[in-house]
């Protein structure tokens, strides 16, 4: 039975607005956790959402500030900050266990907010997750150039606007590194990677596998994958994966 969806708001107390969708429903919250630059309107969020609700499972989704439909600056955007809004919208809004569902940097993303909620977290999947990417996604100019206090733009190969990076979130998230030393989560771990992935290399997916404190993580690589893994066939691998954690 398809259930009734929620869309609005989530006022936090220093005023912000983050967009959120919600479905109740059976079993633990699937919470999909969007890429940088990315909003919860993507094909794999909306797809993940619609099976779901036909599943009468309970999924929710959301905007980080600066993002989508929620309000904010883009520029003021850290994980720490990101995290906190997950974490604060799972507490108003989720009963129960979380699974969670990180895309590229949503990936390290999963990460954090894993570890903050404790036995709540049930299970993790990661779609080409991205962790510590501000150390090995940038040469040594434009890592100069963002300690120094300036925003870096690059090529953004979905659309005309060069992609930037802010001094702020650069230094923010080279604090909240993950591969130099074990990330003490041991539920179970699902990371699916495209073979054809030129943004965020699948040595990736296998060094967190190798950090991740749990004894049951496994690896898909996709053939033909690109980064966004979205294609039909990828979209039902996600959600078989997704089928066989919950």
């Amino acid at each position: 039975m398809e259930l009734a969806e929620q869309r609005c708001d989530f006022h936090l107390v220093d005023g912000r607005k983050i967009a959120f969708r919600h479905v109740a429903g059976t079993g633990p919250t699937t919470v999909f956790l969007p890429g940088y630059m990315s909003d919860m309107d993507g094909s794999k969020a909306t797809a993940i959402f619609d099976w779901a609700a036909s599943e009468g499972r309970a999924c929710l989704l959301l905007d980080y500030s600066g993002c989508g439909r929620s309000e904010g600056t883009f520029g003021e955007g850290t994980l720490t900050r990101w995290k906190d809004e997950v974490l604060a919208l799972i507490d108003a809004r989720v009963e129960g266990p979380v699974l969670l569902v990180g895309s590229s940097m949503g990936g390290w993303l999963m990460l954090l907010v894993g570890m903050a909620l404790g036995d709540r977290l049930h299970a993790m999947i990661g779609i080409a997750p991205a962790p510590d990417f501000t150390s090995w996604g940038y040469d040594r100019e434009q890592k100069a150039a963002l300690a120094a206090g300036q925003t870096v733009f690059e090529d953004n190969p979905y659309g005309p606007v060069p992609t930037p990076t802010h001094p702020g979130f650069w230094q923010d998230a080279q604090l909240q590194r993950m591969l130099i030393r074990e990330v003490p989560l041991t539920c179970p771990v699902r990371l699916l990677h495209g073979q054809e992935d030129d943004e965020v290399p699948s040595d990736i997916s296998v060094l967190l596998m190798r950090a991740l404190a749990s004894d049951d993580v496994q690896g898909v690589l996709v053939k033909g994958g690109d980064h966004r893994l979205s294609r039909p066939q990828d979209i039902t691998l996600l959600q078989r994966t997704l089928e066989s954690l919950l």
